[in-house]
């Protein structure tokens, strides 16, 4: 994986399964393009060795919805801990607002 500067983008070269592609992309993303041809590769490779998909685009699209489908995992899960987040700090604060009407004071 190479790149050479051409203006405000910069031309990466990134390898999937055996197949080079150049791709412009702004110089602060270059790292971040990089790693996610790599784990892309990765899938792509995942979804060959399985022997279970031939051609290069069936490949491409087995591993980009295999990726889809991860990251909806995550983000679900993301949403469900942002959400109990949410709830525990209004019951502290419910707690709190309770405690200095009473004048009492509060055991955390």
């Amino acid at each position: 994986m190479s790149a050479a500067k051409t203006g405000e983008v910069t031309r990466v070269t990134v390898r999937l399964l055996e197949k080079e592609y150049v791709i412009a992309c702004p110089p602060s993303e270059r790292a971040a393009l990089l790693d996610s041809a790599e784990l892309l590769n990765a899938k792509m490779r995942e979804v060959r060795d399985s022997g279970k998909i031939i051609g290069l685009d069936r490949i491409a699209v087995i591993a980009a919805l295999n990726l889809t489908h991860e990251l909806l995992g995550l983000k679900t899960v993301e949403r469900r801990v942002d959400e109990e987040f949410t709830g525990r700090v209004l019951a502290m604060r419910e707690r709190v607002d309770t405690a200095l009407s009473k004048g009492q004071q509060l055991e955390l």
